[in-house]
């Protein structure tokens, strides 16, 4: 929950974000409880507020891009304490504002020093600290990938974003 927290700060300034424990009961739980076994639980229920100030809300009660947030802002924190050498993600920004964008790829740009991360995308924001672009071209009915230098990358991503 700790690394959820500050995760979500990150991506969200301002923000607040919580892992809450659901046991058999009903009961909720933020603290971890030791008198509780293990088979009482029943889940994890998230909790965030966008703003700081607001009511904290749940997943049912947020947009598609807060909720593509609130993912990867899970995501994130798992890496932190069981990290994964590689992860593949296919516009993961799609849903999101440029300024989450540029908070998303700025954590991955982070991240990437423990991490590969492969990511798809149609926006400028996550080209900025990548390593490496390719290009996938459709040819007579055969689909193409090729290396690209970064100017190809973020003219692909403009002319898509321009005519699109």
């Amino acid at each position: 929950s700790m690394y959820f927290s500050q995760v979500f700060k990150e991506l969200v300034p301002g923000g607040h974000a919580q892992l809450v424990m659901k046991t058999t009961d009903g009961d909720e739980h933020l603290e971890h409880n030791p008198e509780l076994d293990s088979d009482q639980f029943s889940g994890v229920m998230i909790r965030v507020s966008f703003n700081g100030h607001g009511e904290m809300r749940e997943m049912n009660q947020l947009s598609g891009g807060q909720k593509s947030l609130v993912a990867l802002a899970l995501i994130f924190a798992i890496q932190k304490c069981d990290p994964a050498p590689f992860y593949l993600f296919d516009e993961i920004d799609q849903a999101l504002d440029a300024q989450h964008r540029k908070a998303v790829a700025d954590m991955i740009h982070k991240m990437s020093e423990d991490a590969q991360f492969i990511t798809t995308t149609f926006r400028p924001e996550l080209l900025q600290h990548a390593n490496k672009f390719y290009g996938v071209k459709f040819r007579n009915k055969v689909s193409h990938v090729e290396c690209v230098t970064r100017e190809e990358a973020y003219d692909f991503v403009e002319d898509d974003t321009t005519h699109g």
